[in-house]
């Protein structure tokens, strides 16, 4: 099989982003807060899930998609849920994967999309044409019968390209996009593979949520694959990736040092969580803190009270319920 190079620029901004990420790495891992700590794993787990999800319209917040997989009752569209449930269950297996075998791509599109499309665990079988959220047409994926042997190549050039893998994961990440390779579920499963292969190079990346920095950026990661596509190569799409990995790893170091110092205690770390949730709500109330905090509803009007008295928060009344705002 014929290993040809996919097309994209190694610029200098890459080259920065290699020394910057490296760097990084390297004061996460003195830190190794992610592999001593099980909470902030799941934690981050799960932000990767409810990331990824987000960007292809599923509708379950952050705190939802904790619940599903705290096993509790949630209020929402079988299909959402039935998403959350395969995404945990494929990357609670990550480390089982290989990244160079075309099989456990196939096994891993299964699990996504176990239950949800027709055509699970194979590649397409018909023509597809990828639209964006208004319609219009952003490019036609590669005729189905040139799909297995184009996915092939690209598995084959990821495992034996001298790139470093910081660039190669982000070059795979796009083409497998351009291939669209299944009838559904490719962005999903294009993340989670460029998830994989960075783990591969260094385990911390198993943890990070880089899914979630995505989502936080959805626009430029949309506008990063359409400069790409018009320009016909990824140079753009993976400078773009290599600013959301950075992000990433600063927002793991930030609180990895919160915790190592001994200012991240477990009431500061629940502060923390209510303070972000709050960032794009008007309130919080006790079953939100009891689905963030993962608490009973006794411990979570307890973080409330406790909350209210240093004057971090404040009570108010909503139609028939007490609610939490900001002051």
């Amino acid at each position: 099989m014929r290993n040809k190079r996919p097309p994209f620029e190694i610029t200098n901004r890459m080259i920065d982003y290699v020394a910057e990420i490296a760097e990084l790495l390297g004061k996460l891992n003195v830190t190794d807060a992610l592999s001593s700590n099980p909470t902030l794993r799941r934690s981050n787990r799960i932000r990767t899930i409810h990331g990824s999800l987000a960007i292809e319209q599923n509708t379950l917040s952050l705190e939802q998609v904790t619940a599903v997989l705290n096993g509790k009752h949630v209020l929402a569209p079988p299909k959402d849920i039935a998403e959350v449930k395969n995404a945990y269950e494929i990357y609670e297996r990550l480390d089982e994967l290989d990244p160079y075998s075309v099989d456990d791509l196939l096994t891993a599109h299964g699990i996504m999309t176990r239950g949800l499309v027709e055509e699970s665990g194979m590649f397409r079988t018909r023509p597809v044409g990828v639209v964006d959220s208004d319609g219009h047409v952003l490019h036609f994926g590669t005729l189905p019968q040139y799909v297995p042997d184009l996915v092939m190549e690209l598995l084959d050039w990821a495992k034996t390209s001298e790139v470093h893998m910081l660039i190669r994961s982000c070059v795979f990440h796009y083409e497998l996009e351009l291939i669209h390779p299944f009838a559904d579920g490719n962005g999903r499963v294009g993340r989670l593979w460029h998830t994989l292969l960075l783990s591969k190079w260094n385990p911390a990346f198993a943890w990070l949520p880089v899914e979630s920095i995505i989502h936080d950026r959805q626009q430029e990661y949309y506008d990063a694959i359409n400069a790409s596509n018009d320009a016909g190569e990824s140079t753009v799409f993976i400078e773009f990736m290599m600013s959301a990995i950075k992000a990433s790893l600063m927002d793991a170091i930030s609180t990895s040092d919160e915790m190592s110092d001994g200012k991240m205690d477990k009431a500061t770390m629940r502060w923390k969580q209510i303070e972000k949730f709050l960032e794009t709500r008007p309130y919080i109330m006790n079953a939100d803190v009891r689905s963030i905090c993962g608490v009973s509803a006794a411990t979570a009007n307890r973080i409330l009270s406790s909350l209210v008295t240093e004057e971090k928060i404040i009570k108010i009344r909503n139609r028939n319920h007490w609610v939490y705002r900001l002051p």
